[in-house]
């Protein structure tokens, strides 16, 4: 029913844009050129089209397309990969997002398999040879291949890659190459025209064109924020440049949000002025140096918000620290409420993370926060950035070894907002497999049908702080409720220890 349904609504909107268009046409003509009986018609007019774009629209893509083709390339992989760790899932979306790269014939989702051959798109940014793509595309490559518009092959050689921003460089010998160049000083509004070229599914060449749907989409990725577009991007398309209208390269190609694998008109392009810049600086060093702090954070959001009696505000919210690192000798501590980085508002963990990865090494970040209920301010040295696999292990010192195998339950404690809690002792510590360094009030069950239970907490977790309080005994978080309570706050923000990391949740109190 639905498939029919949008069959008739393309085949409704196709007759109206054809009527429109003739109706438009023909506007512009008296009656002696519309019946063709004025003898003295002038070769302009004889050679006016039959066909005129409403007001803002382009009369064709050919020109931009004849201009900009050939410095668009594709790029022939030949790797072993593991496909299924790069499906990405959008917050609040039930499908995942996928990158459009790799349109080979034998994806290997369980990679580590025989040898796949898979393609993906690039494009030139200097006559000599430079060529920008997504890491992806080439991530893990025995062999790269460049075919240019002609079907010329060049062996081509890694520069740098940064799997923060999916952006790689590549190089090929020789010279005199057409490139293209980032616009860096404006960009198209919201419904404006843009126009991509690539290589999906093996088809070399193609170009596709819509608008620019939204800009600042966050996808899950750190260190950029997406411009979304509706021109239809492919497998194979990941890497290839997105076009303004003038020429002008305004986003790289690197993810689609696609129920099928196909496109469905969302895709998503790493902005022009984010992928410049990290590309001048692979070609510099052959990686990109971020700043760093050593803060693992949350967004502070709105329910966060309103358990701490700050409605309206949003930030991040520092939920770990790593022992020795800038944001540890500043004295930020778990639980600051981080508004502002060098006077930039800062509204999620990303946009912090972000403000911060921009500082050089040495830079000084200034940061405005706010620790029980009052604004602080803090001077942080920057440090350099791990890498992403250094990162994943997690901050040095907080590792521990998580829960051991079944044990007898704690003891029962005091009923607090649907969870039973008792004081962390070392039988309990011992019972959870807890490291010794871990303080609070250790959770034995949790009311089914609790907002605790909602928002994940189970027996064996640990409720270090809650509030603006750290916590020993059960009387500790009953006085914070009741405190929340008195002021009418909905909810009372709780930091939870689980498996070597801290996270901070909301936890309603029941009426």
């Amino acid at each position: 029913m639905s498939s029919n349904k949008s069959r008739y609504l393309f085949g409704a909107l196709a007759g109206a844009v054809v009527a429109g268009t003739a109706m438009a046409a023909g506007a512009g003509l008296n009656a002696a050129e519309r019946t063709g009986s004025d003898p003295t018609a002038t070769p302009a007019a004889a050679a006016r089209p039959n066909f005129a774009p409403p007001p803002g629209a382009p009369m064709s893509f050919a020109d931009i397309f004849e201009k900009v083709s050939p410095a668009v390339v594709s790029i022939n992989v030949t790797s072993r990969v593991d496909m299924s760790r790069l499906h990405r899932q959008i917050p609040g979306l039930p499908f995942e997002v996928k990158p459009p790269g790799q349109g080979g014939e034998d994806d290997n989702e369980a990679g580590n398999g025989p040898r796949r051959q898979s393609a993906g798109s690039g494009f030139f940014i200097s006559a000599d040879g430079y060529v920008v793509t997504n890491n992806h595309v080439i991530e893990d490559a025995e062999s790269i291949k460049v075919v240019l518009k002609d079907e010329t092959e060049l062996e081509a050689t890694v520069v740098g890659r940064d799997e923060g921003t999916d952006i790689a460089v590549l190089k090929v010998k020789g010279t005199g190459y057409t490139f293209v160049n980032f616009e860096n000083s404006a960009r198209p509004r919201v419904g404006d025209w843009v126009l991509t070229v690539g290589n999906p599914y093996n088809l070399g060449g193609t170009a596709t064109a819509g608008i620019v749907s939204a800009y600042g989409r966050d996808i899950g990725e750190t260190f950029v924020d997406y411009i979304q577009i509706d021109a239809p991007i492919n497998r194979g398309n990941s890497g290839g440049p997105t076009f303004d209208i003038f020429g002008r390269v305004i986003g790289v190609n690197t993810a689609i949000f696609s129920p099928t694998g196909g496109s469905v008109g969302i895709g998503f392009a790493v902005p022009a002025d984010v992928a410049a810049r990290v590309s001048r600086q692979l070609i510099s060093n052959g990686k990109v140096v971020r700043g760093y702090i050593g803060a693992t954070i949350q967004n502070f959001d709105e329910d966060m918000a309103a358990a701490q009696g700050m409605a309206g505000q949003k930030g991040a919210i520092v939920a770990e620290l790593t022992p020795g690192a800038p944001a540890d000798k500043a004295g930020l501590v778990a639980g600051d409420i981080v508004l502002s980085v060098n006077g930039v508002r800062v509204k999620s963990s990303a946009e912090l993370t972000r403000q911060v990865a921009t500082a050089a090494p040495g830079d000084l970040l200034r940061l405005q926060v706010i620790r029980d209920g009052k604004p602080r301010t803090f001077d942080i040295r920057s440090g350099v950035r791990p890498s992403e696999a250094q990162l994943a292990a997690g901050p040095a010192g907080s590792g521990g070894t998580g829960p051991g195998p079944a044990r007898p339950a704690p003891a029962p404690g005091q009923a607090i907002l649907g969870m039973m809690v008792t004081p962390l002792d070392d039988a309990g510590r011992r019972r959870a497999g807890l490291p010794a360094d871990v303080r609070g009030l250790i959770i034995g069950a949790v009311e089914r049908n609790s907002d605790a239970a909602s928002k994940g907490l189970q027996a064996n977790d640990v409720i270090m702080r809650a509030g603006d309080r750290t916590l020993a005994m059960p009387s500790d978080l009953a006085a914070v409720v009741e405190q929340a309570r008195k002021a009418g706050r909905p909810s009372v923000l709780v930091a939870v220890w689980r498996g070597g990391r801290t996270i901070f949740l909301p936890i309603k109190i029941a009426d």
